[in-house]
């Protein structure tokens, strides 16, 4: 599965366009920042198991074994501006601060039941979030039809918008999550269009 055809598979799946797809397109920027200087072992090691909740090992292993924390501190790093990092990184503690309010500890503290009902509830205020978002940019936009000086207003992300994408296409963009949880041909065959389903096959990967 290419950069294009996995942005394109999360997009269908989060319901709208994926945060830095223009420049996980092309490739993303080049810097010399380390990932070190942004995420430190923890950082990594927190993500992971957010990952895993939201990806867990089933009958193909989940998003931890795939190393997915660290591909989103290479990703935010190398793909995000500045704005969208600093959202991220402050997003850490944010999700920390909802485990704490919703049940006193937080998220690493948390049972697998207690982590699931949180980022259930994280998942649907992101998706508020970012309807509403949506919608004020739609609103600008339409306002400033015409005007040829238009620039689109920037308006915030939200934090587990970003981790949730970055999951999505840290694992199936993994050995792992293409070989293990789909269906995956190294070198593809003859194009058949009539190729027979079974419920419960994975999906293909190439």
């Amino acid at each position: 599965m290419n950069r294009r055809d996995a942005i394109g598979k999360v997009a269908l799946l989060m319901g709208g366009a994926v945060i830095g797809a223009e420049f996980f397109i092309s490739g993303c920027k080049s810097t010399s920042t380390q990932v070190s200087d942004l995420f430190d072992t923890d950082h990594v090691a927190f993500l992971n198991e957010v990952a895993d909740t939201i990806l867990p090992t089933t009958s193909s292993p989940g998003a931890k074994a795939a190393n997915v924390g660290q591909f989103m501190a290479v990703m935010v790093r190398d793909c995000y501006t500045p704005a969208d990092q600093k959202i991220f990184l402050e997003g850490l503690t944010k999700l920390d601060d909802a485990g704490k309010k919703q049940y006193s500890s937080k998220f690493l503290d948390l049972t697998p039941a207690q982590r699931i009902d949180l980022l259930v509830a994280l998942d649907k205020e992101q998706k508020a979030f970012t309807a509403d978002r949506n919608k004020k940019l739609d609103a600008d936009k339409i306002a400033h039809k015409g005007d040829d000086k238009y620039k689109p207003i920037e308006l915030p992300n939200h934090y587990f918008r970003m981790m949730k994408e970055l999951t999505l296409l840290g694992y199936f963009t993994s050995e792992i999550g293409a070989t293990k949880a789909l269906r995956y041909i190294a070198v593809p065959g003859h194009y058949d269009g009539n190729l027979p389903y079974k419920k419960g096959d994975k999906a293909w990967a190439t």
